[in-house]
Order: C-alpha cells, then sequence, then structure tokens
C-alpha cells in the first residue's frame, strides 16, 4: 500500500471521525477514489454497503439503492477524498515508472493524452502505444493505424479491454505487445444453451444390453405398463436442472439479451423434455 504523507494521515483521520467509520474503511475509499483520477470511484467496502460506483457530479450507486442516507454519505465522503487529492500531497510519491504510481506508465512514453481507470485496471494512450496496468503489472500495445477515442472494459468485473478507433470498436487483446505481460481475454460463455448431460455413462455399449433391459434369459416383467412408466417419467434432479435453465433465460431476457421469440423458442424445447 502507498504511503500517505502527514497531509494525508491527517485527513484520513479527520474523515473517520466525520462520517463515523473505521480507519480501513477510509483508506478503501482514499485508493479507489485516487484510482479512478478524483472523479470516479468502484468500491467494496462493508461499512457502505459492500459494491458500489461513485462518479463526481453524476450517480452514486451502492449496494443498499433505496438507502439516501447511505448514498449521501457515499458521495460526500469522496468529494471531500477528491478535493484533498487535488488541493494537497496526500499519499508519498513514487517514482514515474512505478506500480502504484499516478504516472505508472514507462517513462519513455511521454506524457498520455487520455487516462483512466476502470475496476482494477488503469490505462493510459499515447501516440501509437495503449498501456494497460492489471495488478501492478504493466503492457504497452502498438496501437498501428487506430485512432483510439475512448477505452470501455465489460461489466462484470473480467478483464476483458475494448477500445474506439476509426475501424469501430476492437479488442485490446488483439493489438500486438511491445512489452509485459499482455492481458488475456475473458473466457466466453452462453448461458443461453442447456448444460450437456454425460451420457457416455448411461448408453449401453454397442451390441450390449442397458443395465435395466432384460437378457434374453431374464423373465419379463408381468406389468410392462408399469416398466413403461418407470422409464418414461423423468427424474426430479432433471426437472429441476431445466427449471433453473427457464430461469436463468427469463433474466437474460428480461436484460434484453436475448428477444422473446428466442425465450419463447428455447422454453418451449426445454419443456418438450421433461
Amino acid at each position: 500500500m502507498q504511503n500517505l504523507t502527514p497531509d494525508g494521515q491527517q485527513l484520513v483521520n479527520n474523515l473517520s471521525r466525520k462520517y463515523n467509520l473505521s480507519y480501513d474503511a477510509v483508506m478503501h475509499m482514499l485508493i479507489a477514489v485516487n484510482n479512478g483520477s478524483g472523479t470516479m470511484a468502484q468500491f467494496n467496502c462493508p461499512e457502505l454497503g459492500g459494491s458500489g460506483q461513485w462518479m463526481r457530479g453524476g450517480m452514486t450507486m451502492v449496494g443498499d439503492m433505496f438507502n439516501n442516507g447511505l448514498k449521501n454519505t457515499v458521495d460526500n465522503l469522496c468529494n471531500e477524498l477528491a478535493n484533498g487529492l487535488a488541493n494537497q500531497q496526500i499519499f508519498v510519491p513514487i517514482p514515474q515508472g512505478t506500480p502504484g504510481s499516478n504516472q505508472w506508465w514507462p517513462v519513455g512514453l511521454g506524457q498520455p493524452f487520455s487516462s483512466g481507470a476502470q475496476n482494477n485496471i488503469r490505462y493510459a494512450v499515447f501516440p501509437n502505444r495503449l498501456a494497460v496496468e492489471l495488478n501492478g503489472q504493466v503492457t504497452v500495445y502498438n496501437t498501428l493505424d487506430n485512432n483510439i477515442s475512448g477505452v470501455s472494459q465489460q461489466q462484470g468485473g473480467d478483464t476483458s479491454l475494448t477500445f474506439s478507433s476509426q475501424y469501430g470498436t476492437i479488442a485490446v487483446n488483439s493489438l500486438p505487445i511491445v512489452s509485459g505481460p499482455g492481458i488475456a481475454p475473458a473466457p466466453q460463455r452462453n448461458f443461453a444453451e442447456p448444460a450437456q448431460k454425460n451420457q457416455s455413462n448411461n448408453a449401453p455399449a454397442n451390441n450390449a444390453p442397458a443395465n435395466n433391459a432384460p437378457t434374453n434369459n431374464a423373465p419379463i416383467p408381468n406389468n410392462p405398463q408399469a416398466s413403461n412408466t418407470s422409464t418414461n417419467v423423468p427424474s426430479s434432479s432433471s426437472i429441476d436442472e431445466t427449471l433453473q435453465i427457464i430461469e436463468k433465460l427469463a433474466k437474460l431476457k428480461d436484460a434484453g439479451a436475448i428477444s422473446e421469440n428466442e425465450y419463447n423458442a428455447k422454453k418451449t424445447e426445454l419443456l418438450s423434455r421433461i
């Protein structure tokens, strides 16, 4: 953790008393505001309702979304922290190019014409170069002939970054790496597809009878109707699994990820299997 100056220590102590928060909670918010360059913060602080977001002069979101008092506390606290960062030396200076520094990119790149932070990622845009810091490790990409106008990150906590250029939206991990470890692409998963069942253990081998099927020497059940009933009724586990998939599909539909027609078609298909 970056060390505080005496002014920074006094600021944290004063705000801790003022808002009746622990020292660690105020420090957590200070780091979040600092990572957001004093204009935004993404945090996860139990004393302030868990996960939330703050934007200066904009919206404030907290875990307890209807708690307006908590929203006001977060907004006022973040504004005071941002003012302190802008007007005082809060952190002990770290040499440029060192992880944790406000100028964390390699010295040879000069000054960026655009920079920002989202979640645990910081980025800075230079002529023909894009620097990205993730967990203290910096990767420099060659932006080729792209004129970068904005960088964005997918929601959900992953590390997938994209940028806008004259060619449209392009993934950062598709650019050539100049230096650093790079950022692995986020795994893709289609929640609309039902889980594939492993049928290898249940299917009988070629030319071999199924476990429950009668062999040539075995007697035929006296009540064939009861036998058919036992093989056709789905298990409760398969029904529960199907209902869970339908519930996930409904959430995707409500979020706008799939259309009403797609949802109904997939639901009909799943229910037909029961």
